[in-house]
């Protein structure tokens, strides 16, 4: 059933199918649209775009906030993700109260000047989720899982092998819930996206796609539920990524089209930044490692030696910021006390030019 959510609140939480499933009919009926924003919780202000987007877009929005655990890896950070349930439905409660103020009750689709609003939130247990058995993050482990190969292998599959398999089963299990018209992502998790599109279109799931852009912060740090582990040192260290993939895109505009001459002026603001802080004291410094820069094609994710700019390409890449050496107790260390280990992401888009 429902929960029993204060009256002030203007959506339901449902923690099971049965009952968000008999609103989605009811919504069906009344031919109202839905779109779905999934979460793993700890909202920041990319998330609520993407809400911004979907009720700009339907006249209901559903929002999921679960920590999958079959996409983390057996020695990831499963237990330290960050879980902010109190803050999140007050954000959302809030992004409501927004929405109603720019007109009345739910929006039309297709108007921009009335908008829809969040009506419902699906919280589940691990066990609605993955309902026959617990859920393993075992590379061969037992359980009815969806593949998408060999996208799921690259860039970030191969660090993280389960990582992929986790993030399109569950968003399986939650197109397939919700049934939405709309599904919303954002441009930040780009290689996630590319997948969720292939499973769309592999599998004949009736939902479009829709991807949000990057939200950033002042400095350009793309916005991530896993800042809030960097602190201040780790943070300023850690735009090398954002300043290593606008070098390189700089050199595309410039007229540069090889891979060479691309990621160089990408790898050069990486050693550049990496050397600097190898050259400081253990108390001063915040080391990180480059996991990868990529430059790939926008449909396979094949690594392209040369761009074609009528096709354009994904810019991508990943740094590890690792854990202080040494900190002093007034310096900001972040959650965690500086000594998780941090994983950034983030990428630029070569568009198509005719």
């Amino acid at each position: 059933m429902a929960s029993q959510t204060p009256k002030s609140h203007s959506f339901q939480v449902f923690r099971d199918v049965p009952p968000l499933r008999q609103l989605r009919q009811q919504l069906l009926r009344s031919d109202r649209t839905v779109g779905l924003v999934p979460t793993m919780g700890a909202l920041h202000e990319g998330h609520l775009s993407l809400i911004r987007q979907a009720a700009a877009e339907n006249t209901d929005v559903f929002v999921s906030i679960y920590v999958n655990p079959t996409q983390f890896g057996v020695n990831e950070d499963l237990e330290s993700y960050p879980r902010t349930w109190d803050s999140d439905i007050e954000k959302i409660e809030k992004l409501n109260a927004e929405l109603a103020s720019h007109g009345q009750g739910n929006g039309v689709k297709g108007s921009s000047t009335t908008p829809g609003r969040v009506t419902a939130i699906l919280a589940p247990t691990s066990k609605v989720m993955y309902p026959t058995l617990p859920p393993t993050s075992e590379i061969h482990g037992y359980g009815s899982f969806v593949t998408i190969t060999p996208l799921a292998t690259k860039l970030e599959g191969a660090s993280r092998p389960v990582f992929f398999r986790g993030v399109a089963t569950v968003c399986m299990k939650l197109f397939n819930i919700v049934t939405p018209d709309r599904v919303y992502f954002g441009q930040k998790d780009v290689q996630q996206t590319v997948i969720i599109r292939r499973m769309v279109q592999d599998f004949h799931l009736g939902t479009e796609v829709k991807i949000g852009t990057t939200v950033r912060e002042h400095d350009g740090l793309a916005m991530s539920s896993r800042n809030v582990y960097l602190g201040d040192r780790r943070r300023a260290v850690g735009l090398v990524l954002y300043s290593a993939l606008k070098a390189a895109e700089n050199a595309f505009e410039s007229g540069k089209v090889s891979r060479a001459d691309i990621l160089g002026a990408a790898n050069e603001v990486a050693q550049k930044v990496l050397a600097a802080q190898k050259a400081l004291s253990p108390s001063e410094r915040a080391l990180f490692e480059v996991d990868y820069i990529s430059l790939a094609d926008p449909d396979d994710l094949t690594e392209l030696e040369v761009v074609d700019r009528t096709r354009g390409a994904i810019l991508s890449g990943a740094v590890k910021m690792l854990p202080l050496e040494e900190s002093s107790p007034e310096e900001n260390r972040g959650l965690g006390d500086g000594k998780v280990p941090v994983r950034l992401i983030d990428n630029l888009i070569f568009k198509p030019k005719v």
